[in-house]
């Protein structure tokens, strides 16, 4: 281990005063075997050169390089540092080098997603299927949501929020992926579909909604009372797969997004319909903690994750009326 001019080989362990400039040197000389050449190789004057192998020396306990005959040639004890000192020079230099680009094929990780379940069943099967022919070694991981999305975004326990995301956090990154529609969404052959879809027998049927907390108002009920009028919701449900099934035996009618929810939907052999009622948009993003904004891992699921989402719609259409 090299230490500074004058420190007694006992504080050899006080690695602030360190001097690493030292491995520059070293390598420099080890290479070069030669004073003046490894002091042109650093810009260095011949006599600073020489100083600097003085202090090598005295931080070694060794003579690093002596002459023989016209030339210098390494001691034993420089020759076996030779490896060393240039794989602690390549590891340091590698620090301030930003991250090679991931090879997903060698990829050996386990990426934690938040998403709601409409989103899994949208595109977790393509998700699944594109990491396992690029990145055989990856598992992803797809955990129950909690009532706070965002804190585990800040504590690392999940590595990716995807979904609608509908407020910004300073210290949270967030990206736009696509835009949606809401719309209805019933069995075949329900009583509302047997006619125009007005606010006025839109509100009158029962509803059915899908929330992990168990709410039961939202957007619609607000879009509703700017017109007067009330909806009945006659259950909550936590997921939107229970929320389709539970349509497709009942009088009830629910939302869902057109083109996350279309092929679930369509699976079940169910209905979507235009819903009479100036709705937002909904907008689906994907989030992260700025701690990943630079691991080439994170970056290859960012990418997997965008050009899903953001790739051909696997969404049927909604049927006219």
């Amino acid at each position: 281990m090299l230490i500074a001019p004058g420190e007694s080989p006992g504080n050899r362990d006080a690695p602030s005063r360190l001097d690493l400039n030292l491995l520059i040197a070293l390598d420099a000389l080890l290479a070069e075997e030669s004073v003046t050449a490894a002091a042109d190789r650093l810009g260095l004057s011949g006599p600073a050169m020489s100083r600097t192998l003085g202090r090598i020396r005295r931080a070694l306990g060794d003579p690093v390089l002596v002459r023989a005959g016209r030339r210098m040639v390494p001691t034993p004890r420089a020759q076996a540092l030779r490896a060393d000192v240039r794989r602690v020079l390549d590891d340091a230099r590698a620090l301030f080098v930003a991250g090679a680009p991931a090879d997903p094929a060698t990829l050996r990780r386990t990426f934690t997603l938040s998403a709601h379940d409409s989103h899994i069943m949208a595109f977790g099967a393509a998700l699944l299927g594109r990491a396992a022919r690029q990145a055989p070694g990856v598992t992803l991981r797809f955990p129950a949501e909690g009532p706070d999305r965002m804190a585990p975004l800040r504590d690392g326990t999940i590595d990716l929020e995807l979904g609608v995301i509908d407020r910004d956090e300073p210290e949270i990154r967030v990206e736009p992926l696509l835009e949606d529609r809401v719309v209805g969404v019933a069995r075949p052959g329900h009583p509302l579909l047997d006619g125009p879809v007005t606010p006025r027998r839109y509100a009158a049927a029962h509803h059915i909604a899908d929330s992990r907390r168990g709410r039961l108002a939202g957007p619609v009920d607000e879009a509703l009372a700017a017109q007067g009028l009330r909806r009945r919701v006659i259950a909550a449900v936590p997921t939107f797969a229970a929320a389709l099934y539970a349509l497709s035996g009942t009088d009830a009618v629910g939302t869902m997004s057109e083109r996350i929810g279309g092929p679930a939907a369509a699976a079940l052999g169910l209905r979507t319909f235009e819903i009479p009622l100036d709705l937002p948009p909904l907008s689906i993003r994907m989030a992260w903690h700025p701690r990943h904004e630079a691991d080439s891992g994170h970056r290859w699921l960012r990418d997997l994750v965008r050009d899903v989402v953001c790739g051909p719609s696997p969404a049927a259409p909604t049927e006219p009326r």
